[in-house]
């Protein structure tokens, strides 16, 4: 599997991360998929301490320590756990520089690849967050840091005053809000990392199933019946040996400064379905279709 640096950092990894939020919390499901996304070639694991209050990083971390140093492990901060299992947003120095303790004791290594603030607001302590994550990276326990945010005045900040080398954020056909952005970012030399780019396997080869099951309520900007029909009509451009998975991959990977998007699976089936839509190719023609067919929206907060 071909493989890119995050922005200008050394890190090269696949144009699929696995997202490891959907695991589970079982140690044997979550091995058989990690060990089969290791196998399919990505090498980019993305985690978080918030997920299923720590124990997802912890299931990361006993499967992969024997292959540590062959992979990009992403995990993330800022969401402050609290006994009952509730959290606040905390973005303070003395809190990240803390947590990141016990996310590298449940990821069983001393260090961490990608360090990324899970969210963000303006009117956080920015300058303080990033002077957490520039010393961790002089302590050596961080080799690069990132954001993941989707707010436009937050990523501006960061891109102003700090050194990430990526950001995460929500892209997919169904949510095009990030289009206005991408070539600042290209400019910044800052990776764009999606998520949510199959926007809940509406988007996937399963879309019109899923719909009629969970799309009552729509979908963003989408009402249930536009919903459906966008989706009709997307898939009435494939071609033979086209899904609406690679459709759906491929328009997000395609777009400047992306290079990589976070796809979570619950079965190495579904992974395996993933990868292989890397394998699939389309048209610029049929790129150029898919922006008639569905929403240009931009984001209308967080923009001062």
């Amino acid at each position: 599997m071909k493989k890119s640096n995050l922005g200008n950092s050394d890190l090269s990894v696949s144009p699929i991360a696995l997202g490891c939020m959907s695991l589970g919390t079982e140690k044997k499901q979550a091995a058989s998929i990690l060990d089969a996304a290791i196998d399919l070639g990505i090498n980019y694991l993305d985690t978080a301490d918030l997920y299923d209050a720590g124990r997802n990083e912890e299931l990361v971390g006993e499967t992969i320590k024997q292959k540590r140093n062959q992979l990009v492990l992403a995990t993330k901060v800022g969401n402050h756990l609290k006994q009952d299992g509730s959290w606040f947003w905390d973005p303070r120095k003395s809190y990240i520089k803390e947590q990141v303790k016990t996310s590298l004791k449940r990821l069983q290594t001393d260090y961490i690849d990608l360090y990324q603030l899970h969210g963000g607001t303006i009117e956080d302590p920015i300058e303080e967050t990033i002077e957490a994550f520039e010393e961790l990276v002089q302590e050596g326990v961080v080799r690069y840091y990132g954001l993941s945010s989707i707010r436009p005045n937050v990523i501006q900040a960061y891109l102003q005053n700090s050194n990430i080398v990526s950001n995460m954020m929500q892209f997919s056909l169904l949510d095009r809000r990030p289009e206005e952005f991408l070539p600042v970012l290209a400019e910044h030399q800052v990776s764009v990392v999606t998520r949510g780019s199959l926007a809940k396997g509406m988007i996937s080869t399963k879309g019109l199933d899923i719909i009629s099951k969970k799309g009552a309520e729509g979908y963003l900007d989408y009402e249930e019946n536009e919903l459906a029909e966008t989706v009709r009509s997307l898939i009435h451009l494939l071609a033979d040996g086209q899904t609406l998975t690679g459709l759906s991959l491929q328009y997000v990977l395609q777009q400047p400064a992306v290079t990589s998007a976070v796809v979570g699976a619950s079965s190495p089936i579904q992974l395996e379905e993933n990868v292989l839509a890397l394998e699939q190719s389309f048209t610029a023609e049929q790129m150029e279709k898919v922006k008639k067919i569905t929403k240009a929206s931009t984001y209308q907060q967080h923009r001062e």
